[in-house]
């Protein structure tokens, strides 16, 4: 067993962390909506030049997969004891993403606690906001986290 895998124990509340870059590319919000979520003003220049938008916007949910994809990105250096994700809470867009912007991500660990039912494992809370190149928050939610407690040495 490695020293550096970090556990329940390891982890405070009040922890921070600033991570991630993602350009968003035109090509990519298109494909996107294509696929997943078809709205005009998602897909067409002219369709969303007459919306409150203004011009051509990433979906909500590809903002999610982005932020998804820099959470991953910066986990990858690091060795946790992790068991996955029973879901999110109070996801919110803020602002539209589009073509062009930078996206970065923070996260805050709210709260954790010893899961009722399985000892061997905690239960955390995080909030995670998006913002873009101008220091805007363009997305906030909260992660509900699952990782394994320390095992007892016998």
């Amino acid at each position: 067993m490695s020293d550096d895998l970090k556990y329940f124990e390891d982890l405070v509340v009040g922890t921070k962390a600033s991570f991630g870059r993602y350009e968003v590319t035109r090509e990519e919000v298109v494909e996107f909506a294509t696929k997943y979520d078809p709205q005009p003003f998602h897909l067409s220049d002219e369709a969303a030049a007459q919306t409150h938008f203004g011009r051509l916007s990433a979906s909500g949910w590809h903002t999610a997969a982005m932020a998804m994809r820099m959470t991953v990105e910066n986990m990858k250096g690091q060795r946790s004891a992790g068991l996955g994700s029973p879901g999110i809470d109070e996801l919110r867009w803020l602002k539209p993403v589009y073509p062009g912007d930078t996206l970065r991500c923070e996260t805050e660990l709210l709260d954790k606690r010893v899961s009722r039912s399985r000892p061997e494992m905690g239960i955390t809370k995080g909030r995670t906001t998006v913002f873009n190149q101008h220091d805007e928050a363009v997305m906030t939610f909260v992660a509900n986290g699952l990782i394994r407690t320390r095992p007892q040495e016998n």
